[in-house]
């Protein structure tokens, strides 16, 4: 499945496959432990990915950072993607539309250390009754040299490792909601309620805790950007998250894909091999069929954003492509733990645990239905053409 990617985009293949090996050996582990691999590992491998720059993909060189092109950055993702048991989110990634949220002060406290792995973040945006609406209740009162922020947050994902917040609240002033910020909010500080960590079927060390904010004074001086920004920062964190999910998914069925494929050709039924039964080859035939449409629209998407095609229309390939990605990858999972039989059941296989890690894709950072509905809305609104 050859596409014509620059050449800097296939050094940085490389540097994401050699990162891979070194980190794929312990998925087994991982799986068998609640997630967790021996701490000097884990470790070892985060600072091998900030020395090899994937921690810094999406800053400016001028700040530290590696400067990468969308489409090199969804490459590395796509390699990525191939691990299970979220062993390649051992690091923090600081993006580009923080460097343009943020002042100076913000960037060099909170954005920057994110780099080296001296800070480590986590999103409190989603809440029990909103879900991919991201109709926000959690309020931040304003009061002398600050606000006062209630309400609870649902599935912060990687709080676990995490030592300050972005949230997302509504903006109260006088008992009437005035806009809507996103703040940095430090672990720790008083009127922080960790209420509990659910368990999912993934087993990531990287949690998705619930938290609560009774009356948490958050200063002026930790609000990102005006009192009127806060959801326009969020839908910039949601392109980008879409994005690399798809990127994720493409890696994850195409390993499937291969695995299923060698599987398949060595494992002897009553006829013959497996790969000889026409069955077989047809789920083999749909799965590389659908991957390599995720593909195209995935490397489109990417070289769209590094073009500055339209940004509303960018949002809407964001959809489409995190849609069609999550969907394909799923149906190939589906596929390949059929193929595997009894063997796709077991946790030691690959196909077991992207059957149930690809399932959230599909809901995460945006529902497929919610996906839809943005595409439905667009094409009504702008016509096909501008989309």
């Amino acid at each position: 499945m050859h596409i014509n990617l620059p050449k800097n985009a296939l050094h940085w293949i490389d540097i994401a496959k050699g990162f891979l090996e070194t980190t794929m050996p312990w998925e087994v582990e991982a799986e068998m432990n609640e997630g967790k691999i021996p701490e000097d590992i884990d470790k070892k491998h985060r600072q091998m990915a900030i020395d090899l720059g994937l921690s810094s993909m999406d800053i400016p060189k001028e700040l530290g950072g590696r400067a990468l092109s969308n489409l090199e950055q969804v490459c590395v993702w796509e390699v990525l993607g191939r691990s299970t048991n979220a062993l390649s989110w051992c690091f923090s990634e600081p993006q580009a539309w923080m460097l343009e949220a943020c002042n100076e002060e913000q960037i060099k406290e909170y954005i920057l250390p994110l780099m080296d792995g001296s800070r480590h973040e986590c999103y409190a945006i989603t809440e029990a009754e909103s879900g991919s609406q991201l109709d926000v209740s959690a309020t931040a009162k304003k009061v002398e040299g600050g606000y006062v922020l209630n309400g609870e947050k649902w599935f912060v994902t990687g709080a676990n490792h995490a030592d300050f917040f972005f949230v997302q609240a509504v903006i109260e002033a006088e008992n009437e909601k005035v806009g809507d910020a996103m703040f940095f909010l430090d672990m720790g500080e008083e009127g922080i309620e960790h209420v509990r960590t659910p368990l999912f079927s993934h087993t990531f060390d990287s949690h998705h805790p619930i938290y609560k904010f009774n009356d948490v004074f958050i200063p002026e001086k930790n609000r990102i950007g005006s009192e009127s920004d806060g959801m326009s920062y969020s839908l910039a964190w949601f392109r980008r998250e879409r994005l690399m999910i798809a990127a994720r998914c493409c890696g994850a069925a195409a390993r499937l894909i291969e695995e299923a494929t060698e599987f398949a050709k060595s494992r002897q039924v009553k006829d013959g091999f497996l790969a000889e039964q026409q069955a077989i080859q047809f789920m083999l035939a749909d799965s590389v069929t659908e991957l390599w449409a995720a593909r195209l629209m995935l490397y489109e998407t990417a070289e769209a954003h590094d073009r500055g095609d339209d940004m509303k229309a960018l949002h809407y390939r964001c959809s489409a492509v995190k849609l069609f990605a999550s969907e394909m990858a799923n149906k190939v999972a589906d596929r390949v733990v059929q193929i595997f039989g009894g063997r796709g059941y077991m946790r030691e296989f690959a196909a077991e645990r992207f059957y149930r890690e690809l399932r959230v894709d599909r809901i995460w950072e945006g529902t497929s239905e919610i996906q839809r509905l943005i595409l439905a809305r667009g094409l009504l609104k702008k016509g096909l053409k501008d989309l």
